[in-house]
């Protein structure tokens, strides 16, 4: 298969393609990503120079630029590309709307008419909002967005819906639950916990740190995702995750007590505005049609990404300083000869 992959240069995106690659031999990818703050291609620098992968860099809201890239036959779209934290979405939305509505509209769009054969969206398990306790969300739950991220997710996943209804237009929507692992943004809960016990400085919890998230090993949810692309069935929803909600703080006193850390470092800040208190996904429907079920457990998946991040300070001294940007300056944009070809 030939694959087009809307921001394969974030965390989920880069991983995808890298399990692409190595699991799929003779696929080829080309990965869209418009490399703002959070796209990083230090995170395929390895396979960067593989005959099967190139890289453009545009915009998904560009539509010249997304109707030249799907103008040679693409057998499936995987779009990640989107804007995806909730705290940035709180202090200005203008971003999430334009990437994650307009952005996804124009992939649709081209991709209807390119007649891709497989489109695969992206989504969250924020969608539906706040769980009461006890409760797991299923493909049917109605959506009740509290962020500005989350509802410009939902519009997504409803424009989406919409074009298999009107077109039928062969899409399918995959929702998911916090990813963790290797190569996070240092935003994130996980890897910014990490990287602050690693130099010492507190480790800032919302609230009472008692909301609930459910947590999915990264490359399990790149495992789900090529189960939807090859086997999920047009205009359906799997929901992906772990399927065993914890708290917060229980994530955060994981990481102090794998790097050995005293508790003490924990520093309760007030909490965010319009906080979800608990977030759980019934993920029956995927195990169901089409067999996937997560193989990392969280206590597992925890000690491989710290010591991912352990035997990696200078990437997370790029990321947070921004000198990770420097590195598609030097190796692609000053090349003679472009990864961008198709």
């Amino acid at each position: 298969m030939r694959l087009l992959v809307t921001g394969g240069a974030g965390f989920i995106g880069s991983n995808f393609v890298r399990y692409i690659l190595r699991t799929r031999p003779g696929y080829s990818i080309l990965n869209l990503d418009k490399l703002t703050y959070a796209g990083n291609l230090e995170n395929l620098s390895d396979v960067e120079s593989n005959p099967h992968y190139r890289f453009h860099r545009g915009d998904i809201c560009d539509v010249e630029a997304v109707e030249a890239l799907l103008h040679e036959p693409v057998d499936g779209v995987v779009h990640f590309a989107a804007e995806s934290h909730v705290d940035r979405s709180i202090a200005d939305a203008r971003d999430f709307i334009r990437t994650n509505i307009q952005g996804t509209h124009t992939l649709l769009d081209a991709a209807r008419r390119a007649r891709v054969p497989r489109f695969v969206h992206v989504s969250t398990d924020e969608v539906y909002g706040s769980l009461p306790s006890g409760k797991a969300a299923h493909e049917e739950w109605p959506l009740q967005p509290n962020s500005p991220y989350a509802a410009s997710k939902a519009a997504s996943d409803l424009l989406v819906r919409s074009f298999y209804q009107t077109y039928r237009f062969p899409a399918i929507i995959a929702r998911a639950s916090n990813n963790y692992g290797p190569r996070q943004f240092p935003e994130k809960l996980i890897p910014l916990m990490i990287s602050n016990a690693l130099e010492g400085r507190k480790l800032p919890v919302y609230g009472d740190g008692l909301n609930e998230r459910d947590w999915v090993f990264v490359e399990d949810h790149c495992r789900a995702i090529d189960q939807v692309l090859h086997s999920g069935r047009p205009g359906e929803i799997y929901n992906i995750g772990f399927g065993r909600p914890v708290t917060n703080l229980e994530v955060v006193r994981s990481v102090l007590r794998i790097l050995g850390k005293p508790e003490d470092m924990i520093e309760f800040v007030a909490d965010r505005p319009g906080h979800d208190r608990r977030y759980a996904l019934d993920t029956g429907k995927i195990e169901r049609e089409l067999g996937w079920r997560p193989e990392v457990d969280l206590e597992a998946g925890l000690v491989e990404t710290v010591e991912w991040y352990c035997a990696h300070a200078e990437w997370i001294r790029k990321a947070k300083s921004g000198d990770y940007r420097a590195y598609y300056e030097k190796f692609y944009l000053n090349r003679s000869a472009s990864l961008a070809q198709i």
